[in-house]
């Protein structure tokens, strides 16, 4: 009888530690949560004036860091969809070139809301919980303004919103049935058109800007 009840102890011990370290399932939701730096890899095209090209006139845009959430529902028991979401990122434009006097000469906001297909080649029986995924990227920009004395020499600046493609690869290491620590990177393919004109409007300027940041997330993952 004794031997019986340490074999029944054994069993049922084994199967709650199993059970601990299953990682998901369809129907499992996965909120993640961490901070986020966006760090641009700007191609910046030359500005335009009027429609005239300003020869080595371009900008750059600096790194940024917010807090990121991502929610994924898991579909099937390796493939799950995901959407990132962010606090507002916040980066200054600076001149570079012929337009490098400006300086950080204006700053705009961003939220990059982000649709991902994931793929995750584990079984569920692991911890450790590798994935990949790929989706489409809306980018929205807003609160765009001059800023230290340009706003005395230009006015009206406006970012055209952006809509592209993106690529993610992450990992969640388990460390109880519902809490993992989480780290991922995320390739954004974000274009944008700048438009703005002079403080007494008589001249227009354009410039096209590769965005295209890279966006790294580390924090930790709740499955309920």
């Amino acid at each position: 009888m004794k031997l019986n009840n340490l074999s029944l102890a054994i069993i049922s011990a084994s199967v709650l530690l199993s059970g601990a370290v299953q990682a998901y399932d369809a129907g499992d939701y996965i909120v993640r949560g961490g901070l986020a730096t966006v760090s641009p890899n700007v191609d910046s095209g030359n500005l335009y004036a009027n429609g005239a090209e300003q020869s080595n006139s371009t900008v750059d845009l600096n790194s940024n860091t917010q807090v990121g959430l991502t929610l994924t529902y898991m579909i099937q028991d390796n493939i799950g969809v995901e959407l990132l979401a962010a606090t507002p990122f916040s980066h200054k434009l600076k001149g570079k070139g012929g337009i490098a006097g400006l300086g950080e000469f204006a700053k705009t906001k961003h939220l990059p809301p982000t649709l991902s297909v994931q793929y995750y080649p584990m079984s569920k029986e692991s911890s450790f919980q590798p994935y990949v995924g790929a989706g489409l990227n809306y980018t929205v920009f807003f609160d765009e303004e001059f800023i230290k004395g340009n706003e005395g020499s230009f006015k009206s600046l406006e970012l055209d919103d952006s809509l592209g493609l993106t690529a993610q690869a992450g990992f969640d290491y388990q460390i109880d049935e519902s809490w993992s620590l989480n780290a991922a990177v995320w390739y954004m393919d974000i274009d944008t058109t700048g438009t703005f004109k002079s403080i007494d409007g008589s001249t227009n300027y354009k410039i096209d800007v590769e965005i295209d940041p890279w966006v790294y997330m580390a924090g930790v993952a709740y499955k309920f």
